[in-house]
């Protein structure tokens, strides 16, 4: 990363200490590049379809290049800190001893992170799982970046008033890979509880139907987008859930019970993909999405002219479904829109409804 985000490099540039902002420029631009090389991990070289198998040497050796360089990047942006800021400095001024107490205080965080991490990639219980191993490095990998991500913003705030969104390097990035999982996720989660219906309610020589079908779908969404940046466990489980499913397949016609047996539990553990709407990005993302939409539709309910009123339900229409994934209710009312915007005698009803649907996702 050779720039950083337009409000960071005005808020360094503003520093009338041409010394001091340079070396906090440089470190910004350290923290940058730690923070694109921590980027959203490509694991499907490390996928296979027995999901029974535990990790071995050469498991090992695939991901050992992984884990030096994550304790490189992050003992790089350490070393960096140490040039600009040296550890003892002497500072009276109150901003560059703000900038500097972030910086240090960060990069011991960082330091012990690093210790842990080394220890955790040695410990026998996580070698010697291949999901555990990839786990692990996800995890730290997030909490580094995330760490990294924080330290800037936090130094940044000591220049001038900004949003972590507006500084963090990466953020942009990181914030489009959330949305995809939180919105794909969730129409998984949709297919699942319809397919639990239709296989409840479906004659017992359409059982393999019911499992190829839904085998059908579980494919498609390995193929998506949200895919590459799943969770190492979220994975585990449905691949997991796809290798059983495809051996009731290959064993001849499934009964109702076998298969509800294994989709109810599986079903259970999709729902918990709701929770990635408790990520601190999408709180803060919500938060100022669900402003907005409001203050859209508040506009809108107060204008006149049924073009008005209906370009700020489409506008907030749009904005709204940056929501998608949030609330399975919410999630049908956006759906039910997209099919056909209202008509003229039904569009203030359905102002207020969106206000409403809005409000109740305000509540949590």
């Amino acid at each position: 990363m050779e720039s950083l985000p337009p409000k960071l490099e005005a808020l360094i540039s503003s520093e009338p200490d041409r010394d001091f902002g340079a070396r906090t420029h440089m470190v910004s631009l350290a923290a940058g590049r730690a923070i694109e090389a921590m980027g959203e991990l490509d694991l499907i070289q490390y996928e296979e379809p027995d999901v029974e198998g535990s990790a071995d040497l050469s498991m090992w050796e695939l991901v050992a290049p992984l884990i030096g360089s994550t304790i490189s990047e992050v003992n790089t942006l350490c070393a960096q800190i140490e040039s600009s800021f040296p550890p003892g400095e002497f500072l009276v001024d109150q901003r560059p001893l703000a900038v500097n107490e972030c910086f240090q205080s960060s990069a011991t965080e960082l330091r012990s992170e690093v210790m842990n991490f080394g220890m955790r990639v040695r410990d026998p219980a996580v070698v010697g799982d291949r999901w555990n191993l990839i786990t692990e490095l996800q995890i730290f990998r997030f909490r580094f970046r995330d760490r990294i991500g924080k330290m800037v913003w936090e130094a940044a705030s000591a220049f001038g008033e900004c949003k972590r969104r507006e500084v963090e390097p990466g953020y942009d990035e990181a914030l489009k890979s959330t949305l995809v999982v939180r919105a794909m996720s969730a129409d998984l989660r949709r297919l699942m509880r319809v397919r639990i219906h239709k296989v409840s309610e479906a004659a017992p020589l359409e059982m393999i139907t019911q499992a190829q079908q839904m085998e059908k779908e579980l494919n498609a969404f390995g193929r998506t987008a949200a895919w590459r940046a799943l969770r190492a466990q979220d994975k585990k489980g449905i691949l997991e859930f796809r290798y059983n499913l495809r051996q009731l397949i290959n064993a001849g016609a499934p009964s109702k019970i076998e298969l509800l047996s294994l989709l109810e539990p599986f079903v259970e553990f999709v729902d918990g993909f709701g929770g990635i709407s408790q990520r601190e990005i999408l709180v803060q993302h919500d938060q100022e999405i669900l402003a907005s939409v409001g203050v859209v539709l508040e506009r809108g309910m107060n204008l006149d002219s049924y073009e008005g009123r209906l370009a700020a339900f489409k506008e907030a229409l749009d904005a709204g479904q940056n929501l998608y994934g949030r609330s399975p209710d919410f999630d049908v009312f956006l759906r039910n829109q997209r099919k056909a915007l209202p008509q003229p005698e039904a569009l203030p009803e359905q102002l207020e409804q969106f206000l409403v649907q809005i409000a109740g996702l305000s509540q949590y």
